[in-house]
């Protein structure tokens, strides 16, 4: 889908950019990533608009076939990287689950302000950015997804949340398009 317009109000949320994540072997060089997740999140900022950084720590309760090392998480894992600028505008939301909208007041935080979108960036594609952007959808936000501003573990699902999930979510577009938007004054 064509990227056609930003909402007035609308919020940039960065999904798990964090340093125990970072680190990790992803499909697109985590570097590039961060610079358009900065690029961004400075334009957001330079116009007043909200910025969430959304961090996990640990996972949802419950039992899974594919164990889960939350328990031996090292210092320091879930710290924001310092490359997002983080301001003191910014809204941090720290989650347990893929999504960051549930089990959280993210969702309650945005419509308090008035937010009506949401732009998401960060990683993994295929399950925080996937679950983020649902959580969204299912809650009445426009949803927008940054695609060169994310990447993921596993370069088969990072492709098919790209091809085959956020377009029925949402509209798609890149780092340049969605600032270009922002400086013609679409939000």
């Amino acid at each position: 889908m064509v990227l056609t317009t930003l909402d007035p109000n609308t919020a940039l949320v960065v999904v798990d950019l964090q340093k125990g994540i970072v680190g990790l072997p992803v499909s697109h060089p985590i570097g590039e990533v961060i610079e358009r997740v900065r690029a961004l999140a400075d334009a957001f900022r330079e116009r007043g608009l909200p910025v969430v950084l959304v961090n996990v720590v640990g996972g949802a309760p419950g039992r899974t076939e594919r164990s889960r090392q939350t328990s031996s998480l090292l210092e320091g894992w879930a710290d924001l990287i310092p490359e997002l600028n983080q301001q003191p505008t910014d809204i941090l939301v720290t989650k347990r689950t893929w999504g960051a909208f549930a089990s959280t007041d993210l969702e309650a935080l945005l419509k308090a302000r008035g937010v009506t979108q949401v732009v998401i960036a960060g990683v993994a594609t295929g399950t925080g950015v996937e679950a983020t952007a649902r959580q969204a959808y299912e809650a009445g936000f426009n949803v927008t997804l940054a695609l060169d501003a994310m990447t993921d573990t596993r370069p088969e699902a990072h492709e098919y949340s790209i091809r085959s999930v956020f377009p029925r979510l949402g509209e798609t577009g890149t780092t340049q398009e969605i600032v270009d938007l922002l400086s013609m004054g679409s939000a």
